[in-house]
């Protein structure tokens, strides 16, 4: 299995790719990042021309993105519903099957704490993958995301096959 893990922003999108074979192996990971100072249309497009890309190039075959979490400034919310909504048109538009993880899942996934911060997530992200914490935060947590969709398929599987 190979998953493209999305951390949605609008200024920077987090992304990581990983396979599961007999271990877990980052294929890639980064970010996009879009100019402030640019219209907001204009920002949508070139998330949407990046995320495309690393869909056509890579061929993961899901993507795990992390929902938008309640946040007290609204604008910021807005913000990141708008880039995650771009991230799953340009999965939809390849039929790629899209998964959402709520930041505390995620979080308890590569840490066992729902309220992990950031640096613990990478610390954790690097552990699990055999690299060094990822960096910038934004591309660990893209990383941490496909790495929980990953787990959630193992355990489920697991759960299937003890009803047998």
């Amino acid at each position: 299995m190979f998953v493209l893990g999305i951390d949605p922003g609008l200024t920077t999108t987090g992304y990581g790719l990983v396979r599961r074979g007999r271990s877990l192996e980052a294929i890639s990971a980064g970010v996009i990042r879009t100019d402030p100072g640019r219209p907001l249309g204009d920002r949508l497009l070139e998330l949407h021309t990046g995320i495309s890309s690393l869909i056509d190039e890579h061929a993961p075959d899901a993507m795990a993105i992390e929902t938008i979490f309640t946040n007290r400034n609204l604008q910021t919310a807005a913000a990141v519903g708008r880039a995650a909504g771009v991230a799953i048109l340009a999965a939809a538009q390849r039929r790629l099957p899209v998964f959402e993880y709520v930041p505390t899942i995620v979080k308890s996934a590569i840490t066992g704490d729902g309220s992990a911060d950031k640096r613990m997530v990478a610390t954790m992200v690097g552990k699990r993958l055999g690299i060094a914490p990822p960096t910038p935060a934004d591309a660990a947590d893209g990383l941490a995301v496909a790495i929980c969709h990953l787990y959630s398929l193992r355990v489920s599987t697991e759960l299937v096959g003890a009803k047998r």
